[in-house]
């Protein structure tokens, strides 16, 4: 388990890393810059990059944390990838079961294939699933997930690529929106964050702003820390109500 920036989550785990592009979202994935820079540097776990790789050593990690996280699974990779075997998202699921006292988020771009594998098996108790929905072509994802019996379904609309229009959000508990960083990061306007926001609103959806990445809410190019994560001159951090 690994101690993250990630301000919506406490920890990472990692039993598979690597992963393959599949959307717009993508093309400046900041796992694979990651995995390639901590393979130059030598790190056992990524001396294949961000080839995907199952780590069947990690898969007992949790089972060692004794204090409640939310953990972020495969935050290098995507659970979900198709050449991610059923029986090793069962060993998964397992420890996941074992291990209640944690809640564990699921985030994938392969909504699809995560439908398909939760119509065979049942949704941990402890389990907070999420697609992520970074522009209009992805927003089909939405419908796979909200089909699924989940205690809790959330969106991460991060790297936020473009305006998503009307969002249909029954069924959806919480909604995460962020822009890119990294130096080829593309802008995210404020007005597309703002009607997330409001919709959020609107349809009980519990909104978490993240950061606004390289580029400002004005405009200019500059680093993540300097653009802050206001959303109309305030903090917007809210997480969905769990019952425990």
């Amino acid at each position: 388990m690994s101690a993250t920036k990630i301000e919506w989550t406490d920890k990472t785990w990692n039993p598979v890393t690597g992963c393959t592009k599949i959307s717009m979202g993508c093309t400046n994935c900041y796992a694979e810059v990651m995995a390639r820079r901590l393979k130059a540097m030598g790190v056992e776990k990524y001396k294949h990059g961000f080839d995907l790789t199952l780590h069947e050593d990690t898969l007992n990690e949790p089972l060692k944390w004794m204090k409640p996280h939310k953990i972020f699974v495969c935050s290098m990779s995507d659970l979900f990838h198709e050449s991610i075997p059923n029986d090793f998202i069962c060993k998964v699921m397992t420890v996941i079961e074992k291990t209640p006292l944690h809640r564990y988020q699921l985030l994938t771009k392969r909504a699809e294939r995560m439908s398909e594998y939760f119509s065979s098996y049942f949704v941990p108790n402890n389990v907070w699933l999420g697609v992520t929905v970074e522009c209009k072509s992805s927003k089909k994802r939405i419908d796979y997930l909200r089909n699924i019996n989940a205690p809790l379904k959330f969106l991460s609309c991060e790297p936020l690529l473009e305006d998503l229009g009307k969002l249909d959000l029954s069924n959806i508990d919480w909604v995460i929106v962020g822009g890119e960083s990294g130096k080829k990061a593309r802008p995210m306007k404020s007005e597309w964050a703002l009607s997330i926001m409001n919709q959020s609103k609107e349809q009980h959806s519990a909104f978490f702003f993240k950061q606004w990445g390289t580029w400002g809410s004005d405009g200019i190019k500059r680093s993540k820390r300097a653009n802050g994560k206001l959303l109309d001159g305030r903090i917007i951090q809210n997480y969905p109500q769990v019952l425990r």
